[in-house]
């Protein structure tokens, strides 16, 4: 949180951006009153004023009768990966307020896809460790979530092949292991068409052969020695993708 008396309706927005975000501020909790916030941070009620603003143009917050104002209920949204890696640092929760995480697999795959491949240093056709799993927003299917792993980190973590969830992110075990240190590229998001396996996990009905539009975002990871691990998350269509906010 900025000084108090130097932050700017953009860091009072901010700071309750990320206590929304980390579940601090549940759907329907009343937010404070402008005259608290105003104190808190040493700023004018027009600063205060423009911060809430801001939060209800983004869908965070909604004026409720008897002029207070409310968190929102945003069903319509999921989190980005990259947004899920911050709040794990920030908190050490795996899931957002409402999400839940099912259907979790791991096996060891043929890589069939050229761009994974690719942006994980493999031939196609080379053997690769696949984990998937699929995101519940408020019980209902929001990603479908895909993590193409290097086969050189079985050696270190071979706890990659039992499908359960790690009780921490599986990176934190490998680099204490290894003592190798992981970095992520800028996430990538592009559209394409939804495979049918991809609809039916996302329970989306549509004719067959519809063609259907959706949301994915890739995120790379290396280490010392190369690309370790390629995510491929696939948003369900009708969702808001939104990113998280910095500590």
């Amino acid at each position: 949180m900025a000084e108090k008396g130097t932050a700017g309706y953009a860091d009072i927005a901010a700071h309750f951006r990320k206590l929304i975000e980390d579940g601090d501020l549940q759907p329907g909790a009343t937010m404070p009153p402008m005259s608290q916030v105003k104190d808190q941070f040493g700023v004018s009620i027009t600063t205060v004023n423009r911060a809430f603003r801001l939060l209800k143009s983004e869908g965070l917050t909604t004026p409720r009768p008897g002029a207070e104002t409310v968190v929102a209920d945003r069903q319509g949204v999921a989190a980005t990966a990259a947004a899920r890696l911050e709040r794990i640092a920030r908190t050490g929760n795996a899931y957002a307020p409402g999400e839940t995480s099912i259907n979790h697999t791991s096996e060891l795959r043929s890589c069939q896809d050229p761009m994974i491949a690719e942006l994980l240093g493999v031939e196609l056709g080379d053997e690769v460790i696949v984990r998937s799993r699929l995101f519940l927003r408020d019980g209902k299917p929001a990603v479908a979530a895909l993590s193409v792993i290097h086969m050189r980190a079985l050696a270190h973590v071979p706890e990659l092949l039992q499908p359960q969830p790690f009780d921490r992110f599986w990176q934190e075990f490998y680099k204490e292991r290894t003592g190798h240190q992981t970095t992520k590229s800028p996430e990538r998001r592009t559209a394409r068409h939804a495979s049918s396996n991809e609809l039916d996990l996302l329970d989306v009905h549509v004719p067959e052969g519809a063609a259907v539009p959706v949301l994915v975002l890739v995120n790379t990871f290396h280490d010392d020695e190369g690309p370790l691990e390629v995510w491929e998350d696939v948003y369900a269509p009708g969702l808001w993708q939104v990113e998280g906010v910095k500590p």
